[in-house]
């Protein structure tokens, strides 16, 4: 009569490595307490999404905050998902928001000592271990066809019962050893399947590390634990991979809470100590008065890429995620403009339960603040970094020359409440046309916003009185005081209140004139600091346009 042993060696004959083995080859860190050891382990199915991203940057602060470990793991098992090349994108997308692993997948060879990060090169070590599990009776090979399974579930539906290989659903659970060993000699497809000892009547508790405890219904379910293309399923994998890992904290989206009695009972199984969870909660989208999961197929802020396109800074999309992460962000960041998320004392204890709605102007607010407080200096690198490869227009503008754009960057900077115009480097080319000749005349050629209570001829003459009596060249005082003196011999009042007594005796008030100065400069009626916007023109071109401008009125 054949036994477990027997089985094992009939399923695994190639497989020599023992649990001991493993924990001799993946030892316990050496690290000092109290020191997190956290991962990130996305699949190579696509693009970085918000979530994923949002998960990363939580592991990536807890293992930083307490001198621990954060390490990249490719979860790779599911083939016909798998999208190549896509895991290094996911690294690269993570290196772009300073989001570097300590160790872990590289597409040139891995980082780190507990390896290989890539399931599917771990396949000698899952098999070590589902083949002592063999052994002990705690998982069995299964040979349901997709068709039994079928009939299973139906028997499942007819009867008013949970769905699942369980208890007298579970068809080979039962099977004697010899049966299973006779099959597999006959050359019958199987999977492997781990055997539950739990009871749905029954219940697991567990602690999250931020929802606190929670208690769900027992595992009673078989699940299967090795496919039939010999990789394992992710419930048994990541399992394997955190003990041998060392992974101290995972983090991970809500909808896996329902799973965790799995893994659980699995950790139990084998004898090792489970790590602590952190359930974080998922990115929601308000629609049609809805709430909902950010969708990769509905949303394209779902996808990272979509900001990076936009021109979003990678990190105004950090301190919007941390924003939802901690419900004390907003308060801590009002009295550190500097948004250094690494002085920032985040805690999981202060993590919303619910999931946060996506919004979009937040994120905004803190973009423009980042962006704004930028040096003119570093940031036209990254705007022509960035133009280059997303937008032509803008790179042309930059090309044509560095300084002059550097200058135009530079507007209202270097003063204590600098100016916030651009939420994203896509907002700055529309805004900055009227710099450049060319666009300028076809902004003039499609008509200016001039106030209509003035007609063609006093805008004429007004603009050339300008043109040939401003200060150029001066401080921004002398230079509106000389705007004022010409404002007023031309009939502006130079106080709202003087206006306002006696209307009938001016042709406008200061404002008035100033908005015309502007509109025939810059072509809008909100522009950036006007003194400046002379300066950076210079007083030939400043001079070309006005007269220029006042012919066309006058003719």
């Amino acid at each position: 009569m054949a036994d477990l042993d027997d089985l094992a060696e009939l399923l695994f004959p190639d497989v020599n490595e023992t649990i001991d083995d493993l924990e001799r080859k993946y030892p316990p860190r050496r690290l000092q307490e109290g020191a997190q050891v956290t991962r990130f382990a996305p699949s190579p199915t696509g693009f970085l999404h918000t979530g994923s991203l949002f998960t990363a940057l939580i592991g990536y602060t807890l293992a930083k905050r307490s001198n621990g470990v954060f390490f990249f793991r490719l979860e790779d098992t599911d083939t016909k998902r798998t999208i190549a090349g896509s895991g290094k994108d996911l690294i690269d997308q993570l290196a772009v928001f300073g989001l570097d692993s300590d160790e872990g997948y590289r597409p040139e060879g891995d980082l780190g000592d507990y390896g290989p990060y890539r399931q599917s090169l771990r396949k000698g070590i899952y098999r070590a271990v589902i083949k002592e599990l063999i052994r002990r009776g705690r998982a069995y090979p299964d040979f349901c066809t997709p068709e039994d399974l079928d009939r299973i579930r139906a028997a499942q539906e007819a009867n008013k019962v949970l769905p699942g290989y369980y208890g007298a659903y579970a068809r080979d659970r039962s099977l004697s050893v010899d049966e299973e060993i006779a099959r597999i000699k006959a050359g019958t497809p199987w999977v492997i399947r781990y055997r539950s000892q739990g009871d749905h009547d029954k219940k697991t508790k567990f602690t999250d590390a931020i929802r606190g405890e929670i208690e769900l219904q027992d595992n009673d379910v078989d699940v299967v634990i090795l496919k039939s293309d010999g990789l394992p399923t992710y419930h048994f994998a990541h399992v394997v991979d955190d003990h041998f890992m060392r992974t101290t904290l995972i983090t991970r989206g809500e909808e896996w809470i329902p799973s965790t009695p799995i893994h659980l009972d699995m950790f139990r199984a084998l004898g090792w100590k489970a790590p602590k969870y952190a359930h974080l909660p998922v990115i929601m989208k308000l629609d049609h008065g809805n709430k909902r999961k950010l969708s990769k197929r509905k949303d394209p802020e779902a996808a990272v890429s979509y900001f990076l396109d936009q021109g979003y800074p990678p990190e105004a999309l950090l301190v919007y995620l941390m924003s939802i992460a901690n419900s004390n962000f907003e308060e801590w960041s009002a009295a550190n403009k500097s948004y250094d998320l690494s002085k920032f004392p985040f805690s999981l204890k202060k993590m919303s339960l619910d999931g946060a709605l996506f919004d979009l102007a937040k994120l905004n607010y803190f973009s423009k603040e980042i962006i704004a407080k930028e040096p003119a200096a570093s940031l036209l690198l990254k705007v022509k970094a960035w133009a280059a490869s997303h937008d032509g227009a803008l790179s042309k503008k930059i090309a044509g020359g560095e300084a002059y754009f550097g200058k135009i960057l530079n507007i209202e900077k270097e003063r204590k409440n600098p100016r916030k115009d651009y939420a994203k480097y896509g907002d700055i080319e529309p805004l900055v046309r009227f710099f450049y000749r060319d666009d300028y005349e076809k902004m003039v050629a499609a008509g200016l916003p001039f106030n209509p209570a003035f007609d063609k001829g006093f805008l004429a003459k007004l603009l050339t009185e300008f043109a040939n009596g401003m200060a150029y060249g001066s401080d921004e005082e002398t230079w509106w005081n000389g705007v004022k003196a010409i404002a007023e011999k031309s009939g502006f009042a130079l106080s709202n209140k003087d206006y306002k007594a006696n209307p009938g005796a001016y042709m406008g008030s200061l404002s008035d004139a100033a908005e015309i100065l502007r509109v025939a400069l810059t072509c809008v009626k909100q522009s950036p600091n006007l003194h400046e916007v002379i300066e950076i023109l210079g007083e030939a071109e400043t001079k070309r346009r006005l007269l220029a401008l006042a012919a066309s009125l006058a003719a």
